[in-house]
């Protein structure tokens, strides 16, 4: 698996509001904790719950910053834009991958 090939077409899959192709790049069980929004996200419900409510409901779209890749994770800066009261913010993802999935994400917002 090409870390950085798969994160950056995860990235054009989100930008593309396309919930299904978005869905297959995470395990069934897959869990998102975003302490910016108080909340863990669990499993592929829990993850377009997540995708629907904050990038397609708030028409986000994300911009590839800076990646630090290790042997099965990687840490992600990247830039959003879209209808939310910021209008541009910074924020980050820390990845887990298991079978060439996300099996772990942690996601936050860097002010």
């Amino acid at each position: 698996m090409n870390i950085e090939t798969f994160i950056k077409d995860w990235i054009a899959i989100s930008n593309s509001y396309n919930t299904e192709k978005y869905l297959e790049f995470y395990l069934k069980d897959v869990v998102l904790d975003d302490p910016s929004v108080g909340r863990k996200f669990i499993g592929h419900d829990g993850i377009k719950d997540y995708f629907v409510s904050y990038f397609i409901g708030y028409k986000t779209q994300t911009e590839f910053r800076k990646m630090e890749i290790k042997e099965n994770s990687a840490y992600l800066e990247v830039e959003f834009t879209g209808e939310f009261p910021e209008g541009k913010i910074g924020g980050s993802f820390e990845f887990t991958f298991k079978d060439d999935k996300i099996e772990f994400i942690k996601a936050d917002l860097i002010h």
